[in-house]
């Protein structure tokens, strides 16, 4: 009985060592495969972050090309403009000359105001400005509205200052017209509703876009 008994404890043991070594093997086992997927894991997320950095000038590079290229299609755009908007605005009845004065800036630092004009046409007693877009939207007419309005106020505060402009009197009007490449219809129809000519460029061909019956060209 005494035999059998510590045959018994002496299997039971085994039994017990044999859990406990499988316990450890297991252990170890899931250790070493935890810090295996950490590794890959560590990996992959150093090569996302290359990867990403690597994407992140593409796009850099891209925009900055990108804008380079809209930067450079709005000169030759605004270019092809001054050559030949004089006439089309003379057949409407202004009589605008050369020569056509491009980028006229304004600044008054009294009422802290500031302003561009792509180009400005001048009559004896009118001024056009004009604001150029490589693509024309809504936005972008009602920001040149907004800056003809300080420009306006710019020159009730100071008068005609700077050439060749200095001739005008503070009563002179002031037109406004949009021009782009591409001109979205919700812009063009907004410039309308306000009072702005729309001009469009395609080609070697420039239009004022015919307007509206109801139209009225803006006087500020």
């Amino acid at each position: 009985m005494s035999a059998q008994q510590l045959t018994c404890e002496s299997v039971l043991e085994l039994i017990r060592e044999n859990s406990r070594e499988f316990s450890r093997e297991f252990s170890r086992s899931l250790k070493e495969q935890g810090a295996e997927f950490d590794r890959l894991m560590k990996n992959q997320a150093d090569e996302f972050d290359r990867r990403m950095q690597k994407t992140e000038l593409q796009i850099e590079r891209t925009s900055k090309e990108v804008g380079n290229l809209g930067n450079s299609v709005g000169r030759i755009v605004e270019h092809m403009l001054g050559e030949r908007i004089i006439e089309k605005f003379q057949a409407l009845g202004y009589g605008v000359t050369h020569p056509v004065r491009r980028n006229h800036s304004f600044e008054n630092t009294k009422l802290g105001i500031s302003g561009e004009f792509d180009l400005t046409l001048v009559d004896s007693d009118v001024i056009i400005l004009i604001e150029v877009k490589t693509t024309l939207e809504t936005s972008d007419v009602r920001k040149h509205i907004e800056k003809i309005e300080k420009y306006r106020r710019h020159i009730v505060s100071v008068g005609f200052v700077q050439p060749p402009f200095t001739h005008l009197l503070p009563s002179t009007r002031f037109i406004g017209a949009v021009a782009g490449a591409v001109v979205e219809k919700e812009a063009m129809e907004f410039a309308h509703e306000n009072g702005l000519y729309t001009i469009v460029q395609s080609g070697e061909a420039v239009e004022i876009v015919p307007v509206p019956k109801t139209f009225q060209a803006k006087e500020w």
